[in-house]
């Protein structure tokens, strides 16, 4: 125990360690706003998907395993979550050019939107770092038409998150 309290506190004084950001908003609040430019150079805000259900998820890189597998997966689901009255951002600290990249290689079809400045994920409490990079860390958040977030997914598996959001989203749709 010592001795991992020892590699802790070596850790934390070599910024090694995650720094603690803010917590993100929770369900029922009201998302914060953003302003975001996406891979084809086009302007988005949140009054873009008023109205609409919104998928905006946080993912750390773009081109990396994880991340492509979760592109890849929401790209494969788009018919089904737009027939459930959806709309789907992906976000990341990458820049436009490299969004635009990576959408053309995995002929993404809907917005990948660029937080080069990091502020967008910190409003959403998903800003992390490790070995001094900054990153989104893979959370997801189900918006609903007025603009509350509806549900929350930290920690998300690439792989079943498109699912989860489609189940959940069947769910609130259902309710009184």
């Amino acid at each position: 125990m010592r001795r991992f309290s020892c590699l802790l506190v070596l850790a934390l004084l070599c910024g090694l360690a995650a720094p603690a950001f803010a917590a993100g908003p929770q369900a029922g609040d009201v998302a914060p706003t953003f302003h975001l430019q996406d891979q084809n150079g086009h302007w988005h805000t949140p009054a873009d998907f008023h109205g609409h259900w919104l998928v905006m998820y946080f993912y750390p890189k773009d081109f990396t395993p994880g991340c492509t597998t979760e592109v890849c997966t929401f790209r494969d689901d788009i018919a089904k979550l737009r027939k459930a009255g959806a709309d789907v951002v992906g976000v990341s600290l990458d820049d436009v050019k490299s969004h635009a990249d990576f959408a053309a290689k995995y002929h993404v079809p809907f917005p990948l939107l660029s937080d080069a400045d990091s502020s967008v994920s910190a409003a959403y409490g998903v800003l992390t770092s490790h070995l001094g990079m900054h990153y989104a860390k893979r959370t997801t958040f189900l918006i609903d038409p007025q603009g509350k977030i509806a549900k929350v997914y930290v920690d998300v598996d690439p792989e079943k998150n498109s699912a989860q959001v489609m189940s959940d989203l069947a769910t609130l749709k259902a309710a009184p």
